[in-house]
C-alpha cells in the first residue's frame, strides 16, 4: 500500500476567528463545499454537537456524490480542524482531512490537506489518475468558495 497527500493553500482576507466556524460546523459546509452540487437530493444527517470535536456528518447520494461520513476529531478555535473522513460508496476508504489556519499580514493562510493509504487498486489507478489531480481541483474550488464566503461574512459583520 502507498500513502498519499493532497494539499492546497489559499489566503483569505478575514481573521481566523471568522474562518474557523465555517469549517468547524458541518452545516456551514453547504455554503462552500465543492461537492454540494453533486446531488440536489443528497441525504444529510448531523449527529453529536453542532460543531467542534465529536460533530459528525453523514451523506448519501447519487453515484457522483457517493456516501460516507465525517467526524471532527480535533478543533482549536482559529487554528485547526481535523476530520476523520470515511467513504462507503462508490468505494471504501478512510482518510484524515486537516484544515490549518495561520494568521498573516495579508489575511489568514488556509491549508486544506488530506492523507490516506491507497489499497492495491487505487495504487494502480493512481498511476493513471493521481489522487492530487483527482481531488486537488475540488480542494481549489472549495477554498475559493470558502474564501468568498469568509470575505463576504467579514465585510458584512
Amino acid at each position: 500500500m502507498s500513502s498519499f497527500l493532497v494539499q492546497r493553500t489559499t489566503v483569505i482576507n478575514a481573521s481566523p476567528d471568522k474562518i474557523h466556524p465555517l469549517i468547524n460546523d458541518f452545516r456551514e459546509w453547504r455554503t462552500w463545499s465543492p461537492w454540494e452540487g453533486a446531488d440536489p437530493d443528497l441525504s444529510r444527517t448531523y449527529t453529536g454537537p453542532s460543531s467542534g470535536v465529536g460533530a459528525s456528518y453523514a451523506w448519501s447520494g447519487n453515484r457522483k456524490a457517493g456516501a460516507g461520513s465525517m467526524t471532527i476529531t480535533d478543533s482549536k478555535p482559529g487554528q485547526i480542524v481535523v476530520i476523520d473522513l470515511v467513504f462507503t460508496k462508490p468505494f471504501k476508504a478512510k482518510n484524515v482531512t486537516t484544515f490549518t489556519i495561520d494568521p498573516g499580514a495579508n489575511g489568514s493562510e488556509i491549508t486544506w490537506s488530506m492523507t490516506g493509504e491507497n489499497n492495491l487498486f487505487f495504487t494502480l489507478l493512481g498511476k493513471i489518475f493521481p489522487m492530487d489531480k483527482v481531488v486537488g481541483k475540488d480542494f481549489d474550488k472549495g477554498l475559493a468558495q470558502l474564501k468568498a464566503r469568509a470575505e463576504g461574512q467579514a465585510t458584512s459583520s
